[in-house]
């Protein structure tokens, strides 16, 4: 009997998974507990429908994830700190700073998707890497300079 999962099943599916199953499984333990739904012409069609659309939104995300990256790539970010006399700041640069300052150049990040390979404690050019998932990122530059 082919079924519309409603919900995460251990071991058949995941949430709108349409899968084949026992009739006897189905209606003894998926029916009662509204874990499934049969799979009837019109809920398959619907499935289908659905399916489809989550596609096109999907690859619209990515396409518009992408031109973001485009822009942003390679773009240098500057901050002005005060340091000590071994160039060490007094404080870091975070996540959130770099996001505030690329708001302000028209980049929307958020500071989640910076990611840094190690604090930025001292003057200098560090390199950070903006993930938008599904394998999307760019680099870019951040020149800390003393004020």
């Amino acid at each position: 009997m082919k079924v519309i999962l409603q919900k995460d099943v251990k071991e058949v599916g995941k949430v709108g998974d349409l899968v084949n199953v026992s009739a006897g499984f189905a209606r003894n333990f998926l029916f009662p507990r509204k874990l499934a739904a049969e799979a009837t012409e019109t809920r398959i069609a619907e499935w289908e429908h659905l399916n489809r659309v989550a596609e096109a939104k999907k690859k619209k995300a990515v396409a518009e994830r992408q031109a973001v990256l485009a822009k942003i790539s390679g773009v240098s970010v500057k901050f002005k700190s005060a340091a000590g006399d071994s160039d060490k700041l007094f404080g870091t640069i975070t996540t959130s700073d770099i996001s505030r300052e690329l708001e302000k150049m028209g980049h929307s990040i958020d500071r989640k998707d910076i990611h840094l390979e190690e604090h930025i404690k001292l003057l200098g050019t560090h390199k950070a890497t903006i993930k938008l998932g599904d394998g999307l990122e760019a680099a870019i530059q951040v020149v800390v300079e003393r004020a």
